[in-house]
């Protein structure tokens, strides 16, 4: 197992670092207001936390210590992801192409990205993923997929979008916190090593791959809590908050998310035509 820098992971991040950042430039005459600064951080975030996660020596240190896997997934779910999504990359690499409205449907979006959280830690599928580099690969690219479709229905990046009833976007970050926790205190209280991988990987720091395991799982348990309830606690305040709108839930007028107002969505496509008909 190689611990060196993943060049052609590497390359492909930074070269399409360069595009969003050159195309985020040339958006922002006619954007200004949408493609802020801080979406390019957060494209640029997103990206370096990707690296991190499979590009950078420590990806390959999941082989050798269970923590190090957990790392792994939560920040390709929980960071990256969402950092993708609020950096609009719709916007910056499809801008101007005829593109219809997606609906994100929460219900399917938490069961996708649960079954992905479970499925991946049965220890059969998990031995699968440890013992060939294709589906180590896929299993990377599952766990980004299902935190780009678990955050889509609250980020709502164009050209998706939700609509939520009272309080159900604080239940849906509650009700993720659930098979995560289970899952966490299953790995934090078992008397036995899950994963047969990690009882002959070379262990590091002096942990037992027992320690090892029960690390990664305490790990889990507070990382979802705080990813998830954070948000969570974050909305529930502003659905309390009079006259606040949040997530398309507008509790004076029940009105859209702001985003899908038609009258915004012509004057952005005017704005493209115009942008256009510079080039």
């Amino acid at each position: 197992m190689s611990f060196g820098v993943h060049a052609p992971t590497t390359l492909v991040l930074i070269a399409i670092t360069l595009v969003y950042w050159l195309r985020w430039i040339q958006l922002r005459r006619v954007l200004a207001s949408t493609l802020s600064a801080w979406r390019l951080l957060a494209f640029v975030s997103a990206v370096f936390v990707l690296w991190a996660a499979v590009g950078s020596p420590l990806a390959a240190l999941d082989h050798r210590l269970l923590l190090f896997h957990m790392v792994q997934h939560l920040l390709l779910m929980t960071v990256a992801a969402p950092l993708i999504l609020a950096a609009e990359p719709a916007i910056i690499f499809l801008h101007g192409l005829p593109l219809r409205l997606v609906p994100a449907n929460p219900v399917f979006c938490w069961l996708a990205s649960t079954a992905v959280v479970i499925g991946w830690h049965v220890p059969v599928v998990f031995q699968l993923g440890m013992q060939s580099e294709t589906w180590h690969e896929i299993e990377q690219a599952s766990f980004f997929g299902a935190g780009l479709l678990f955050w889509s229905p609250l980020i709502q990046p164009w050209p998706s979008f939700a609509k939520w009833s009272g309080w159900s976007a604080p239940l849906y970050l509650f009700l993720a916190t659930l098979p995560c926790d289970v899952l966490s205190a299953f790995l934090t209280f078992c008397d036995r090593v899950v994963y047969p991988h990690y009882l002959h990987a070379n262990s590091m720091f002096g942990m037992s791959p027992l320690g090892d395991q029960e690390f990664a799982g305490a790990l889990m348990w507070v990382w979802v809590t705080f990813a998830y309830l954070s948000p969570a606690a974050v909305i529930t305040i502003q659905l309390l908050s009079p006259r606040r709108s949040v997530l398309g839930i507008d509790k004076s007028t029940e009105h859209a998310h702001p985003t899908l107002d038609p009258r915004l969505l012509r004057a952005n496509n005017t704005r493209t035509r115009e942008w256009a008909s510079r080039d």
